[in-house]
């Protein structure tokens, strides 16, 4: 088990970041997957194959997309255990598959937003970390869609992510980032994706089980912390409604938030003109979010975060 690195990873995400300059000087991991997807996707799925050998050429892009990034880091692994203090080295570059700055900085934007700008600059803010259509959400729905996207991001940027960098060191970590990044550019229901992407929509609901779970209780936990937060509500919601979103995992952690935000997130909402009918998490909680029901969205957030890598020092210092 890696939780030393696990550990050391998320705390210099914590503390560091990515700076943006970083970003504009040599790009950043997620980037250089997606550019390795994108040749992926051009040469290998054509529509003049059948969907049969679409799916078998999707899942050869996705053997490539997920050993070709931990193969480097898992040398980069190695190349950095041969110098003292090399944990350190490898947590540095780990930290980089980790978003725990980033997202509550995305998330804290459109809470600013509708406080300074009202409702166009706060769907403006929401646009840039959903993928529904911003124009169709009022104040509520735009409140709702950062919070939802908070919870999910949650999990999926963060908490599985630093769960596979534990349970895999660097190469496990690198390995969820880059099926997670195939999922979200190939993994859709669409008349070029939806048999060359199945191989990478199907992997990425399989390695996320386990982090959106551990989400929900996390955030659970953190509703013990945060004032006005309802952790019973919480856990009520996570039995009773997760199961019922139309995804396997996303529901876990949303239903976690909206029970302990007294919230019903969810339900109808249009992507790209079309109407996707999911289930309500938080059954029975009221619609009319706004941003200080961000603001406490964020604290449960961090609360949780925090529970999440105090838990990972711990176990890492009692295996060092």
């Amino acid at each position: 088990m890696f939780f030393p690195l696990a550990f050391l990873s998320l705390l210099a995400e914590l503390c560091l970041g990515y700076p943006d300059r970083l970003v504009r000087a040599v790009g950043h991991p997620v980037i250089w997957i997606g550019r390795l997807i994108t040749c992926l996707d051009k040469s290998l799925n054509r529509a003049s194959d059948s969907d049969t050998m679409r799916r078998v050429l999707g899942v050869v892009a996705l053997l490539v997309i997920v050993l070709v990034p931990a193969g480097i880091a898992d040398g980069l692994a190695q190349l950095f255990g041969l110098v003292p203090f090399g944990i350190v080295l490898t947590a540095l570059a780990a930290s980089t598959l980790l978003a725990q700055r980033s997202l509550a900085s995305h998330v804290a934007a459109v809470a600013e937003a509708l406080e300074t700008g009202g409702l166009p600059a706060g769907r403006k803010a929401v646009s840039m970390i959903v993928g529904r259509d911003p124009e169709a959400l009022d104040e509520a729905g735009v409140s709702r869609a950062a919070i939802e996207s908070l919870a999910e991001n949650f999990s999926d940027g963060i908490v599985a992510p630093a769960f596979w960098l534990a349970a895999g060191g660097f190469a496990g970590g690198a390995a969820y980032k880059a099926a997670n990044t195939a999922d979200s550019m190939i993994g859709h229901k669409t008349e070029r994706h939806g048999a060359f992407g199945w191989a990478a929509a199907r992997f990425d609901d399989l390695i996320n089980l386990p982090a959106s779970r551990l989400t929900a209780l996390l955030i659970v936990l953190a509703a013990v912390l945060v004032p006005g937060a309802d952790p019973a509500r919480a856990w009520k919601a996570v039995w009773r409604d997760a199961k019922n979103h139309r995804s396997p995992n996303a529901g876990w952690p949303e239903a976690a938030m909206a029970g302990a935000l007294g919230l019903a997130l969810a339900g109808p909402r249009s992507y790209g003109g079309v109407l996707v009918d999911d289930s309500f998490m938080g059954e029975g909680g009221r619609r009319q979010a706004n941003a200080a029901d961000i603001r406490k969205a964020l604290r449960l957030y961090w609360s949780a975060d925090l529970i999440m890598v105090a838990g990972f020092g711990l176990i890492g210092l009692l295996l060092w």
